[in-house]
């Protein structure tokens, strides 16, 4: 009774409803699926950020994850001294399933706490208007971190879980298509400075931005 009395609750499930029941209706239609390059061939240098390394991601972790393509890379910046975390999960189709997860689910299962969480807008070249995405604090043990991401389909950029879904619905409806990526930007906090990671992090997500526009389907 208590969820039949939550209105988000009820919005939540009518919208999963309504999203089973156009899934259902255009299963008969074959999907358009997008043309996109592997993942692996994303720059290396951005704007003065460097790959240091690619992360290895466990098998255990893809396989519930399931997505169609993964980058998991740590970026150097030498001139700012300064590291970032870049994590992208490709999904060419959620028909079937796949979808992503979301950080503020995966974040918390992993042992981060979340100290602050909220939108941000950043300015990001190419674009006339700032786009919105999620920020996080987090907390583990003696380490804080910075978490920035964003679902990214069809060239258009969304913060929240739920409106990802209802562009999924009106997307399969008008192109026949599902897919979309999860984009995830890590900074560490260093000395306690969380504004400091912030901008670093902002400052990479303006670097990654443009060649992130040419990698995915617009």
């Amino acid at each position: 009774m208590n969820f039949l009395n939550n209105k988000y609750a009820r919005v939540v499930t009518v919208v999963l409803m309504l999203q089973a029941i156009v899934f259902y209706s255009v299963a008969l239609r074959a999907e358009n699926f997008p043309v996109i390059s592997p993942l692996a061939s994303f720059p290396t240098d951005v704007a003065g950020w460097q790959m240091f390394k690619e992360v290895k991601i466990e098998q255990e972790t893809l396989d519930v994850l399931k997505a169609d393509d993964t980058l998991n890379r740590i970026y150097l910046n030498p001139e700012r001294n300064a590291n970032a975390y870049l994590f992208i999960a490709f999904f060419k189709t959620q028909r079937y399933g796949q979808s992503p997860h979301s950080p503020k689910n995966c974040l918390p299962a992993n042992g981060y706490e979340p100290v602050e969480s909220g939108p941000i807008t950043v300015a990001v070249p190419g674009r006339t208007e700032p786009v919105r995405i999620n920020r996080y604090l987090t907390v583990r043990g003696d380490e804080k971190s910075v978490t920035l991401y964003w679902y990214q389909s069809h060239d258009r950029i969304t913060a929240g879980e739920f409106t990802a879904r209802l562009w999924l619905i009106a997307d399969s409806i008008r192109y026949h298509r599902s897919d979309t990526a999860l984009v995830k930007i890590v900074v560490p906090v260093r000395d306690g400075d969380a504004e400091a990671a912030t901008k670093t992090a902002v400052d990479f997500v303006k670097a990654v931005f443009p060649p992130l526009t040419r990698q995915l389907p617009t």
